[in-house]
């Protein structure tokens, strides 16, 4: 059988790790992660990681301060297959970020690389010492045609615009290796998960999402640190710091994780050549995904 490169997406809390899983031991498959935060080291219960992490790539590759963009992402996803696609392995990507699965998919062309770590640290500093304003005026004077199409109101963008500019990086160049490709998409009536979704950051809390979020702040992790943008974890640390107590975070957290979800089911109504199956009965799910599995090979 040809190798296949198939991507389990779905808003979070649906059940993609548990159908992804089912797809590996049924191709003798490769999982990779896909989630933007399932890739720092120590966000393990808040980010619902999976317990066995032996069985994924691209897991838990940074600290929680370090950056990690699109374009890198996908740079190590493409190492990673084409080394799978040579030893005949399928593969299979999962996870709630949309924009790497889609940047992956459909080889897009507008990818760069990690930016130089002296010209991210100058620019670091200059954001602290002039703020965001002076880095923007900075964009604007140096490629008033990039300023145009960024945000100048997220620093991470503006940031990140001039590290491109100024570092004279060139996107990345990158074709996939002829693995047949197909995209699940699963999905639940929005009471459904809303309810499980509540259900599962009481669950968290219960089983150590705050303990975790003290054992990072006592590593010097703080709120401007790349990971903490993770949903609950800012919220967390100032219970941490005794500015909030938890009973009165953890119903903002739900609300939080209700609507990210409902962003994630946005934007796979635009994924190209995405098949939606029903997760309500994950037996119905495996026999739906298998006979449509089977109709493909």
């Amino acid at each position: 059988m040809e190798p296949r490169l198939i991507a389990v997406m779905g808003p979070t809390g649906v059940g993609k790790s548990e159908i992804a899983e089912w797809l590996a031991d049924r191709l003798e498959a490769q999982l990779i992660n896909a989630d933007a935060f399932m890739v720092y080291r120590g966000l393990d219960v808040g980010t619902n990681k999976p317990r066995d992490k032996e069985r994924y790539l691209l897991l838990d590759l940074k600290d929680p301060c370090e950056e990690i963009g699109v374009g890198e992402w996908v740079g190590l996803a493409i190492e990673e297959l084409r080394r799978l696609y040579a030893e005949g392995r399928s593969a299979i990507v999962v996870g709630g970020t949309g924009l790497y699965v889609r940047a992956l998919f459909e080889e897009w062309s507008n990818l760069y690389p990690p930016p130089d770590p002296d010209l991210r640290m100058a620019l670091e500093e200059e954001l602290r010492e002039k703020g965001l304003e002076a880095l923007a005026d900075r964009l604007g004077r140096f490629a008033p045609d990039v300023a145009r199409k960024t945000d100048l109101r997220n620093p991470v963008r503006v940031r990140r615009a001039l590290e491109i500019v100024l570092g004279g990086a060139r996107p990345l160049s990158f074709v996939l290796p002829e693995f047949r490709k197909w995209k699940v998409g699963l999905d639940l009536p929005v009471p459904v998960l809303d309810e499980r979704l509540d259900r599962r950051t009481v669950k968290l809390l219960a089983t150590g999402w705050l303990e975790e979020v003290q054992s990072l702040a006592e590593r010097g992790v703080n709120a401007e640190c790349a990971a903490m943008r993770a949903i609950g974890y800012r919220t967390l640390l100032s219970v941490v710091g005794g500015e909030r107590g938890l009973e009165e975070v953890e119903p903002s957290i739900q609300l939080e994780t209700r609507r990210y979800a409902k962003r994630q089911r946005t934007w796979m109504r635009t994924e190209p050549r995405l098949e939606m199956f029903s997760a309500l009965d994950m037996e119905r799910l495996r026999e739906g995904v298998s006979d449509r599995l089977s109709a493909l090979m």
